[in-house]
């Protein structure tokens, strides 16, 4: 359980760092080119989810954030993840979910940073990335690991017949 609250509490660390870093940095200048035509730094105030979606529901990511983590912290505590790639997972979407609490709680709306310049896409942050991993490989977990880690208990607790 230590690795799995040191892999959040560093997810949040650097996701607070670089938001820092655009507000102090990006903010004033708007929009930088990182590697021209491919991906840039644009300063963006979201005050939806991805996507901007919701924009203004603050009031419905706060109690919803709390929850969730919540859930996750409960589910680690239980057990239900059966192999530390699972529980990376779980880590990955809690630091994400809790960075970008953060930003809601005392600003009202999340620093995004990162752009793709070569396709139409959404303006994210470090959170969102972390969200994003910890997602995928959540799905992995579930859909090639979980059954078969669940099988192998169940034949290592069952009892040859003498």
């Amino acid at each position: 359980m230590l690795l799995i609250t040191l892999v959040v509490v560093c997810s949040v660390v650097l996701d607070q760092l670089v938001k820092y870093w655009a507000v102090a940095s990006l903010a004033p200048v708007g929009t930088v080119p990182l590697i021209p035509g491919l991906i840039g730094f644009a300063y963006t105030e979201n005050t939806g989810a991805a996507f901007s979606l919701l924009s203004g529901a603050r009031w419905l990511f706060l109690p919803l954030t709390v929850v969730l983590v919540a859930v996750m912290i409960w589910a680690l505590w239980k057990g239900y993840f059966r192999n530390l790639f699972g529980r990376l997972a779980i880590a990955f979407i809690m630091g994400g979910a809790i960075g970008n609490f953060i930003d809601r709680l005392l600003h009202g709306y999340v620093v995004d940073m990162f752009e793709f310049q070569f396709i139409r896409f959404a303006i994210f942050n470090v959170a969102d990335i972390f969200i994003t991993v910890g997602g995928v490989m959540f799905v992995i977990y579930f859909l090639f690991m979980d059954d078969k880690l669940k099988l192998a208990e169940e034949r290592a607790h069952e009892k040859p017949d003498a």
